[in-house]
């Protein structure tokens, strides 16, 4: 039996970022990973002899700036080959794309004059709201039970920020804040390539339609986060998404971590009602005054804990969390660099997004609600190898989309209906680029079964659980686990299930970490 003063169970990046950022408050730290590498869905993989592809995130576009200057991840090796600049490009059919460039539209090119003006009106409100809800997204939520000043000071903030709007925008902002994203599309633009795209942004890895109610809080959730110190820009960093947890795990290892791969946890060790180690598959236990569970909050409590160790209306909200992924990943090997219609080459470098209409959106979302893929898919689309020649051959491509919707219950089973589903995603490209399926060398389509088996994520769901209004903020993961802290003593919580989300931003390890060190955990 060996010991530290924490554990951190989960090698992804929020366990590598609250690791490093405990063992450099001068905490003694050991990081278990199940994996044979640390980086969870995040991690650069080959896929093809000589293609390599970031997992399943593969844009970069809310790494916390906190994370990135208090771990020194430039100087860790973090780069990025496109800025707050790479575009974001909605494909036509009739080869006419509609292009948002610099941080999330500065700039739109194909649209009308009018379209434009009505563009810049809305972003500046899209994101003058998002502005609102970023304070509450970027720290521990309030304790309603027990705000401590800081908290009290936070929610002030915020309302503080809400009279600022004025009169006329704090009653929008009020009307709108639960709206779906379709309806507020439809108020203010015309162009359906722009609200096509804006419709699959606010949808994207949820179990939503543009006209689903709550929608547009995932557009707004979006465009609170920042890259490069810019709201709403996208980054691709060098080596794939990859890089950015390796540059993470060389300042965890900078700051002292010991990392263990192929370690499994197999259960969390309580005592009096206190975590008090882990015990591993094997057998061997480690102890440890705080554990910390970067790993999916139903596992952690059900698997790990234990039903006994806790309440049972406590585990029966666990139970509940909704946690069943839509979204898929395709990785293509091609012989060559696709042509999509319209796109020039910067926009080739950019993000490429299938989703021609909101009604084309939720129409492709209808079928999921009765365990169905979609038969016209939408999907975002990276040529990464444009950027970086390192992740393929000479010559060649690759291709990295993530496609919806595609249900984690598919009711023919994922067995039947994978080589269905990859043949709908494969003409839908067709569509768009024409004479690219004919220089595929190899296809992996990792659907939410798969992301589950591969990835340890229960559901294949990347944000540990969905992201909607009554499962953030104070309600993330559920009551009673909402502030990084569980029920159960020493032990606390710092994964994507955790407030405020998944995607890789790093905010619930910096978050937790802040906590932990606060309560002397």
């Amino acid at each position: 039996m060996t010991s530290s003063d924490a554990i951190v169970i989960g090698g992804g990046h929020n366990g590598l970022v609250c690791a490093a950022l405990l063992a450099r408050a001068g905490r003694k730290v050991t990081v278990l990973e199940a994996g044979s590498e640390t980086g969870g869905a995040a991690r650069s993989e080959e896929f093809s002899p000589g293609f390599r592809v970031s997992s399943i995130a593969h844009v970069l576009n809310r790494l916390h700036p906190d994370v990135v200057a208090s771990l020194d991840l430039e100087k860790h090796g973090l780069q990025t080959l496109v800025g707050g600049g790479m575009p974001s490009v909605a494909l036509s059919e009739k080869g006419e794309p509609l292009t948002l460039r610099g941080a999330y539209g500065e700039v739109l090119v194909g649209a009308s004059a009018s379209e434009q003006a009505a563009w810049q009106e809305l972003r500046a409100q899209l994101f003058r709201y998002a502005g609102i809800l970023k304070p509450m997204l970027s720290r521990r939520p309030p304790d309603l039970n027990g705000m401590a000043l800081g908290e009290t000071l936070a929610l002030g903030q915020v309302a503080l920020a809400l009279k600022r709007l004025g009169k006329e925008d704090m009653r929008d902002f009020l009307r709108v804040i639960l709206m779906n994203v379709a309806d507020l599309l439809d108020e203010q633009l015309e162009d359906d390539r722009l609200k096509g795209l804006l419709a699959f942004d606010a949808t994207l890895g949820s179990h939503l339609g543009p006209r689903s109610p709550t929608s547009l809080l995932g557009l707004y959730y979006r465009l609170a986060g920042e890259a490069g110190g810019l709201p709403g820009a996208q980054m691709m960093p060098k080596g794939g998404m990859g890089s950015v947890v390796a540059a993470i795990g060389s300042a965890a290892g900078a700051a002292g971590v010991s990392i263990r791969a192929d370690t499994v946890v197999d259960k969390i060790l309580v005592e009096n009602g206190r975590a008090v180690g882990v015990e591993l598959a094997g057998g061997e236990q480690l102890r440890a005054a705080t554990i910390v569970s970067a790993i999916n909050p139903a596992t952690t409590f059900l698997d790990l804990v234990g039903p006994r160790e806790l309440d049972t209306g406590f585990v029966r909200k666990v139970s509940h969390i909704r946690m069943k992924g839509d979204a898929a990943k395709l990785h293509l090997a091609l012989d060559r660099p696709p042509e999509f219609l319209g796109v020039d080459a910067a926009g080739h470098r950019g993000r490429l997004v299938i989703a021609p209409s909101p009604n084309h959106v939720e129409r492709a979302f209808n079928p999921s609600k009765y365990g169905e893929f979609s038969p016209e898919p939408v999907m975002e689309i990276t040529l990464p190898s444009l950027a970086d020649s390192s992740l393929a051959p000479d010559g060649a491509c690759v291709l990295s989309a993530v496609v919806q919707y595609a249900p984690y219950a598919l009711r023919e089973g994922w067995t039947k209906g994978k080589p269905k589903f990859q043949k709908a995603i494969l003409a839908q490209l067709e569509k768009f680029a024409p004479g690219i399926g004919k220089t595929i060398r190899h296809a992996e389509l990792l659907t939410p079964a798969d992301i589950e088996a591969r990835y340890r994520m229960p559901g294949g769901h990347w944000h540990h659980g969905e992201l909607q209004a009554d499962q953030m903020l104070m309600s993330r993961p559920v009551f009673g686990a909402d502030g990084y802290d569980t029920p159960i003593a020493g032990l606390y919580l710092c994964g994507a299930g955790s407030h405020p989300g998944g995607g890789v931003s790093g905010a619930p390890g910096l978050n937790a970490a802040r906590r932990i060190i606060a309560m002397k955990g």
